[in-house]
Parts: C-alpha cells; sequence; structure tokens
C-alpha cells in the first residue's frame, strides 16, 4: 500500500528534478531534429521486418522496467531516424501538415492537465477553450459563431458527426429508438463520385447500409452535376425511396475540386434534405479572399467537416465538426438534459459527438489561432495554393511531364518519355503510361528526396502534389519537376520505353 502522496515509489513516478532534466533534454533534441529536418530523407529507405527487429518485435514484455532516460533517447532516436516527415518540405503526399512548434508545445500541455472534454465538470476551462476555438473557426469559413461544433479526431470523425445529426435531423427522433424499423421507406444519400469513402463508412458504421449512397456524376471540372442530381431525387421519390441527404465537396482530396455548393444548398433546401458538406481539406481555404469562389457559400450548409490538422497545421490529431444549430447535435446523441451552472448552460462534449473521454485536443488549435490570427493564416494558405500553382507552371514548361489540374494547392501531372508523346490518347500508349507512372511513384516514394501520391483522372494514373505545408518553399517546387523526370527517365530506360524503336 502506497504511503507517499504523488506515488513516489511506483515504477512511472518521476520527482519534479528528473521531470525537468529529462523534458529540456528532449525539447532540446526536437529542436534540433526540426532544424536539421529538410536534409534527412523525406521517407524511411528501411521495410517492414527491418523496422520491427530494431524494436525486437519478437520480444516478450520485459519482467522490469528501464530507465526513463535511456527510454527516451531509444525513442527519439528510432523516431527521428525512421519515420515518415509530414514536416518535410517536400512531404507533398497526402493532405496532412506539419505540426506547428506552438502546437508541439501545446500538447505537452494539454497532457500534463490531461484533461477529460467529455464533461464541462472534469474539464471546465478545456471546455471553454474548445468552445473559443470552435467559435474562431466557424469564424474564418464564413460559418454562423452560433453554431454547435466540438473538436474530433480528423476528417472521417467529423463528417461522421454531420451525417448523423443529419440522420437524426431528417428522419426523426424515432430512428435513435427502433433504427430502420422506424423507416416508412429506404432512405438515399447523394454524394459525387469524387466523394471521399467517408461516406461508406457512415452509412456502414451507423446502420443504413453502403446501398443507399447514390453517386453522381461529375462534370468535366470533377463537381457534382446537379442536374443530374436533381433527376435522381426525383426518380428516387417516384420509385417510393426517402432522400434524405446531400453531400457536397469543398475540396475532395484527388483533385482538390469544389462541389457547387451554392446550387446543391439550393436544391436541398426546395426539397427538404440536409446539406452535409465535406471541408475536411479545403474548407479553410475560405478565409483566403478569391481561393474559389464557391467556398463563399459554406455558410448556407447545414453541417461542415474542417480540419485543423490540415490547413491550420495542427498536430495530429484535430478535426473539427460544425452544425448549424447546437440542437441537432444534442437530438442526435445526447440521452439526458442540458446541466445548468450558476445560471449559464455548461457545454458537455460527450452531448455532441461520439467520444465520452475526450483528449483537450483545442488547446493547439486554440493557440495557434491566436498566434497567427485570421490574416496569418490567410497569407499561409494562400502561400501554399500559389505554390502549387507554381509546380503547375513548371509541369507545364517541362517537355517530359503533362499536366493534368492544379485547383486549391493540388496539383496533378504525370510523366511521359519523349518516344510515346506522340502517342498519348492510344489505348496502348495509355496502359503503359499508367504502368510507368504507378512504378514511378513508387520508385520517387521509396527515393526519400519527395513525397507524392497519386490520383487516377479519366483513366490516367497521375502523379500527384498537395502542398499544406508551411515549411514548402517554390525552391521546393523548383526542384520537384526535375526530380521526376530525372526517376521517370531511369524507369522508362529499365521499361523500354526510352527509343523511338521502342516506342513503335
Amino acid at each position: 500500500m502506497r504511503a507517499v502522496r504523488g506515488g513516489a515509489d511506483t515504477p512511472v513516478a518521476m520527482d519534479p528534478e528528473r521531470f525537468r532534466e529529462l523534458g529540456h533534454r528532449l525539447v532540446d533534441e526536437i529542436s534540433e531534429f526540426l532544424a536539421g529536418l529538410p536534409d534527412r530523407p523525406v521517407v524511411p529507405p528501411e521495410g517492414p521486418e527491418e523496422l520491427r527487429a530494431l524494436i525486437g518485435g519478437e520480444a516478450s514484455l520485459p519482467e522490469t522496467g528501464s530507465d526513463a532516460r535511456e527510454l527516451l533517447d531509444e525513442a527519439a532516436r528510432l523516431l527521428f531516424d525512421h519515420s515518415t516527415f509530414n514536416a518535410h518540405p517536400k512531404f507533398l503526399g497526402y493532405i496532412t501538415a506539419g505540426p506547428t512548434p506552438l502546437g508541439i508545445l501545446a500538447d505537452l500541455l494539454a497532457s500534463a492537465v490531461n484533461a477529460n472534454c467529455g464533461a464541462w465538470i472534469l474539464s471546465p476551462m478545456a471546455s471553454e477553450i474548445e468552445g473559443q476555438a470552435v467559435r474562431w473557426m466557424a469564424e474564418l469559413v464564413g460559418y454562423p459563431r452560433e453554431c454547435g461544433g466540438l473538436l474530433v479526431s480528423g476528417g472521417n470523425m467529423a463528417n461522421f458527426t454531420g451525417f448523423l445529426a443529419g440522420r437524426t435531423a431528417v428522419m426523426g427522433e424515432a430512428v435513435r429508438e427502433r433504427g430502420l424499423r422506424a423507416l416508412d421507406a429506404d432512405p438515399v444519400v447523394y454524394v459525387s463520385a469524387e466523394t471521399h469513402t467517408w461516406v461508406q463508412k457512415a452509412a456502414d458504421l451507423f446502420g443504413l447500409g453502403t446501398g443507399v449512397v447514390r453517386w453522381i456524376e461529375t462534370d468535366s471540372d470533377l463537381r457534382m452535376d446537379v442536374g443530374s442530381l436533381e433527376r435522381a431525387i426525383e426518380s428516387d421519390r417516384a420509385a417510393g425511396l426517402w432522400p434524405i441527404m446531400v453531400v457536397g465537396t469543398a475540396g475532395s482530396v484527388s483533385t482538390g475540386a469544389v462541389d457547387p455548393l451554392r446550387a446543391l444548398a439550393g436544391v436541398c433546401r426546395e426539397r427538404g434534405l440536409w446539406f452535409h458538406v465535406d471541408g475536411a481539406y479545403g474548407g479553410f481555404a475560405a478565409a483566403v479572399p478569391g481561393a474559389h469562389p464557391e467556398l463563399a457559400h459554406l455558410g448556407m450548409a447545414d453541417s461542415i467537416a474542417i480540419d485543423p490538422h490540415k490547413w491550420l497545421y495542427a498536430p495530429l490529431e484535430a478535426g473539427c465538426a460544425l452544425v448549424r444549430e447546437p440542437s441537432d447535435l444534442r437530438a442526435a446523441f445526447a440521452y439526458h438534459p442540458a446541466y445548468y451552472h450558476f445560471g449559464v448552460e455548461a457545454t458537455n462534449y460527450v452531448d455532441f459527438g461520439l467520444q465520452n473521454s475526450r483528449g483537450f485536443r483545442a488547446l493547439k488549435v486554440w493557440l495557434a489561432l491566436r498566434q497567427a490570427g485570421r490574416r496569418g493564416y490567410e497569407r499561409m494558405i494562400s502561400d501554399d495554393i500559389a505554390l502549387a500553382a507554381h509546380l503547375a507552371g513548371r509541369v507545364r514548361e517541362h517537355p517530359e511531364l503533362e499536366l493534368f489540374t492544379n485547383e486549391l494547392s493540388i496539383t496533378t501531372f504525370r510523366y511521359v518519355p519523349a518516344a510515346l508523346r506522340p502517342r498519348v490518347g492510344e489505348a496502348g500508349t495509355e496502359e503503359r503510361l499508367n504502368e510507368l507512372n504507378q512504378s514511378l511513384l513508387d520508385r520517387l516514394q521509396k527515393a526519400g528526396r519527395a513525397f507524392l501520391s497519386n490520383a487516377v483522372i479519366g483513366g490516367r494514373y497521375t502523379l500527384r502534389s498537395c502542398v499544406v505545408n508551411f515549411n514548402t518553399t517554390s525552391i521546393d517546387m523548383d526542384e520537384i519537376p526535375g526530380i521526376v523526370a530525372e526517376l521517370g527517365r531511369e524507369l522508362a530506360g529499365e521499361m523500354g520505353l526510352s527509343g523511338e524503336a521502342d516506342a513503335g
């Protein structure tokens, strides 16, 4: 039985001096790591088996403990030398930003307090900070300040939250009590063919089934076709189905396409459907004047998903769900009346979302919003968009590269050997180019000089660069075409695609 306050006689305890010593040492190591990050490979060269061997992956749980300093030193070496670094200036593959330095420190501070942000009484200051952070993010994207909202793990959970709020708002309370037995007709949810796969997960997990998802064709700009949507809704109603929701996309994952949000909102209001917008990637670009005209209509949505760990550069995890009417969140998630304290209603976030126990995600977002302010974020997001356009210009000028799209901060292109350029568009050539560029992406990622991902556009495999990185510069953008072309030539030679004789 412990007799010393603070658990000083337990294996995990640490006296203040020791904690201070290890903390200072670790912060120094992190600072040096961040300063040298541009000189490191973006990805580690080892595969899964090699990395498991480094940590003794097959070893049993130790019977006795180890020294904390030795453990921290070992963990730092493993992570600094064998990670994929999304803060690297040439990490351009996925929509994950590198963390702000203040955000790193904020997570340390939040962990020290260890607030459980499910109930106000357990996290009074943390809950109020979260509420203010939500209101500020709503302001930033042009959404009503009076909305309901909360911090979640990321885009999937933010979209799930809006999806469930919309399901209950349209179907009524009976669906919570009786589930699908309460339905008089099969529901339908309408999404663009470019919508992220979260919608299938939501339909599956929340009892509707993936068959309720109606994929609407897109126009030449990869935006949801409004006419096709309207015809689908009328056809489904005539068939006895129940249209309940339209999901618009504010920045598709593949190309950054933005759906015609104003028109979609009009369709939903006219027909009584819930309008949810997946703005996990592009939503914060609404803060930049002229970024995309449709983003000015985000305020017309019933719910929005946005991701601070994307274009607010917060450390993972940090997503955010916004719902126009706070009561719609309570109607979807709460199972008891609101609590009141001293005449002022307190927000218990357990009533607003899927989680009960919740970490203090909001601190890093709240501090960053105060550090940069609206103008700071306008400038940084605008710079990312400009860098993507800069890359598009360099790709357009390069004789061996073919530009496909440039929207928001995403640029898509592919490598085309000179010998194949006259035959672009022919079925056989397109198959060979798809194979070449798929292999090229694999080689590019493993080389560690830059990290891109891919998008398939009209059946054509392209390389995809996405800038949500305050460390990236125009110098990095200038270097990307040369790196891609160099590896492309090397690979084309190996595949027999580099000579005129091989092209026939």
